[in-house]
């Protein structure tokens, strides 16, 4: 048993590094798409925690061994999804992405349950949906006037649907 509590404290020194980064970067989703107030303000509450280089982290965070858990949830997120560097991703696949958050969204699969269960106000109502659909559907349509069909197309199996 005493074993047991020393390695309970002692994995509390042990914190990997947080995901703060001080400002937007030059491939921010921001930067080459118009994101009007109302969807940044959606996607900061019920996005950008996990699918940005900017994590506000809770209380709870400095208690391991939830901070692995939100680590390790936090570095798969932003490799399925990275709005701080998704203008750095090819056309095809920031065309893809459009679609896939759509997806997300309808099926109320993003923002996940064990984030909402926490973070009430990140829950997507259905006006907060469509407004995504809608700003993502104006950003691909704005793709399709900018760029070839050709560079609209990816192969990035991973994230068909």
């Amino acid at each position: 048993m005493i074993l047991l509590l020393v390695a309970l404290i002692t994995i509390q020194f042990i914190k990997p590094k947080k995901n703060i980064s001080a400002n937007k970067g030059a491939y921010d989703i921001t930067s080459h798409f118009v994101v009007p107030n109302d969807i940044e303000n959606i996607l900061k509450i019920s996005c950008y925690d996990c699918h940005s280089n900017n994590t506000i982290y809770p209380w709870y965070w400095q208690i391991q061994p939830v901070t692995w858990f939100m680590n390790g949830h936090i570095k798969d997120a932003k490799r399925a999804l990275n709005f701080s560097i998704f203008t750095s991703y090819n056309a095809g696949k920031q065309y893809k992405e459009f679609d896939h958050i759509n997806n997300e969204v309808k099926r109320d699969d993003m923002p996940i349950s064990s984030y909402t269960l926490i973070h009430r106000n990140a829950i997507l109502t259905d006006s907060k949906r469509l407004a995504i659909y809608n700003w993502t559907q104006a950003c691909r349509k704005q793709m399709e006037t900018t760029y070839s069909p050709d560079s609209l197309k990816t192969t990035d199996k991973r994230r068909e649907d």
